[in-house]
């Protein structure tokens, strides 16, 4: 059972509306570029709801006030609110708004895979300050005072960088955050609170996963969901971002960077071995996602490796 919401001002009514209930599971593809996702957004939007996924999640709220529900928690956020979302935990930010009204650039996000950071530190020891940063995550930690004036510039300096500069400002800004003193974090949720999560959007991403080098169909996966395609379509787009078909080519396109990166293979078997039925495709939609075509990918990004003919 959820502890009390503690603010019933500040949302109480909606958040006990929300918790128990299920999130809506965020589908967040691989980023065939970086280590983590940066992205801004403005609200309302479709990924401004009470969702949850596996990822972590590090949001700056830039601009205006409203209400904020982490897990059993309800409270009030001002601009300049920072806090850091562990996998699953449900989430929202409700800015007060006029009829009508849009706030461009709300949000700025951070979403990466713990699971990634936490085997790097077997690497490279200085990275297991982090964890338990991590750890604490579990519950959402809101951070306060200088720390989050700190982060906020700093989550903007990664916005403008690339490469490596971009993931040691990522690797700076966790520290930033791992060394708050107790006076400026706090936690969130409740330590039991529960996820209610999503199971039939699970199964589908199960089957996307399993399958994803073979036939996908969305026939299935909405079969999977217990949907019709049309209600299936409609849900997973809201959830994703983009519809089905995207969704997929994106994770492949995710397959065929790291193929590109680590290994000496044809660029002609990755297409097939990533699940494209044709090269010209598979040139095509890469270069739509990624900004440059395989052949200049690689070239970029590859440490050395011996080119197949």
């Amino acid at each position: 059972m959820a502890a009390p919401v503690p603010d019933a001002e500040a949302g109480g009514g909606l958040a006990s509306s929300l918790v128990g209930c299920h999130s809506a599971r965020e589908l967040i593809p691989e980023d065939p570029v970086n280590a983590f996702r940066w992205f801004e957004h403005d609200y309302p939007a479709p990924v401004a709801r009470w969702n949850h996924h596996p990822e972590y999640e590090l949001h700056l709220v830039r601009e205006g006030t409203g209400k904020v529900l982490v897990g059993d928690y309800a409270g009030r956020f001002e601009a300049g609110h920072l806090a850091l979302i562990g996998p699953n935990l449900p989430h929202d930010w409700i800015s007060d708004l006029a009829p009508g009204e849009v706030i461009a650039r709300r949000d700025t996000v951070i979403q990466f895979d713990g699971e990634r950071f936490r085997r790097g530190s077997a690497l490279f020891p200085e990275l297991a300050e982090m964890n338990r940063l991590l750890d604490e995550a579990a519950c959402g930690i809101e951070f306060l005072g200088a720390t989050a004036r700190r982060a906020a510039a700093e989550l903007a300096a990664i916005g403008e960088a690339q490469g490596l500069e971009r993931l040691s400002r990522l690797f700076a800004l966790i520290g930033l955050l791992a060394r708050a003193p107790a006076g400026e974090r706090q936690r969130l949720a409740s330590p039991i609170f529960s996820v209610a999560v999503d199971t039939a959007f699970e199964t589908v991403m199960d089957y996307i996963r399993e399958n994803l080098f073979g036939d996908l169909s969305m026939a299935e996966a909405a079969r999977l969901a217990g949907m019709s395609e049309t209600s299936f379509s409609r849900q997973f787009k809201r959830r994703a971002g983009r519809n089905f078909v995207e969704f997929v080519r994106k994770l492949r396109i995710g397959q065929a960077c790291r193929l590109l990166r680590q290994t000496d293979m044809p660029v002609a078997a990755i297409c097939f071995d990533t699940g494209f039925g044709n090269l010209s495709n598979f040139n095509r939609f890469f270069r739509l996602e990624t900004g440059q075509s395989p052949t200049e990918y690689r070239n970029r990004t590859a440490n050395g490796l011996p080119r197949a003919a």
